[in-house]
């Protein structure tokens, strides 16, 4: 329950805030009316911002440049004995500046390995 006390005026909503709320009610099995009134809009407002959306009117305003990072290879066979199942399953190790370490078996979905790496970045 909200209670307003002055005069109530509009509020003003972050593009990031919106892309939010538009990722959440384009979930499979997700009610745009169920999301609107969690977020307390309206369902045209909700609307709106998917025209907006699908124009190319909304979008997130600080978006990263992408940029190239050094990558190293290393022949494991050289330097170390390997396990007789590491040929069998070779896996992509990726090092972030922070000393986030992600191990990933060479089969990975490259979308399911963009979303790790994007929420990884925040």
């Amino acid at each position: 329950m909200e209670i307003i006390t002055g005069v109530e005026r509009r509020r003003r909503w972050r593009a990031e805030d919106k892309l939010r709320v538009l990722a959440e009610a384009a979930q499979p099995g997700a009610r745009t009316s169920e999301v609107a009134r969690r977020h307390d809009i309206s369902r045209g407002l909700l609307w709106y911002w998917r025209r907006q959306l699908r124009q190319g009117r909304l979008t997130a305003p600080h978006a990263p440049e992408p940029l190239f990072l050094p990558v190293q290879v290393s022949d494991a066979a050289a330097s170390a004995p390997v396990a007789p199942t590491a040929a069998t399953d070779p896996r992509i190790e990726i090092a972030l500046p922070d000393g986030t370490l992600v191990r990933v078996g060479a089969d990975v979905d490259a979308a399911a390995l963009r979303r790790v790496l994007s929420v990884l970045r925040r």
